[in-house]
């Protein structure tokens, strides 16, 4: 059974750091395309960044360009989201997500087949 799974998340002050990691289970990462979305209270989930099934290219929101470093590591079936300089604006619950292609032509939910559960990221002071 294919699974994603999502950690790292919490609460940090503004200008701080996290990083996520989605785990993948019951599939072969390295044949799948992976994308960070995040979805705020009362707006449409949107996408943060995405990565292709090798890692050679990634793709980011212009909101978070210059902040966000997104890897992965196939021998560990995991994909990380590094996240600097954190804002207000970038609270929501992130998600990742699964399609099985090199790299999806847009980096949008509906192109994505597999997710998982979502962890909370919340920036505040």
């Amino acid at each position: 059974q294919l699974q994603l799974v999502e950690s790292g998340g919490g609460l940090v002050q503004p200008g701080g750091s996290l990083r996520l990691s989605c785990a993948a289970s019951g599939f072969t990462l390295a044949r799948y395309a992976i994308g960070w979305f995040r979805q705020a209270p009362g707006k449409e989930r949107e996408g943060v960044s995405c990565i292709s099934s090798s890692g050679g290219m990634t793709r980011y929101a212009d909101s978070v360009k210059g902040r966000f470093t997104i890897s992965r590591d196939n021998a560990k079936n995991t994909v990380y989201l590094q996240m600097n300089s954190l804002k207000p604006e970038d609270t929501g619950v992130y998600y990742c997500a699964a399609v099985a292609t090199i790299f999806p032509l847009g980096c949008r939910p509906n192109v994505f087949d597999y997710w998982g559960q979502g962890t909370q990221v919340t920036v505040s002071s």
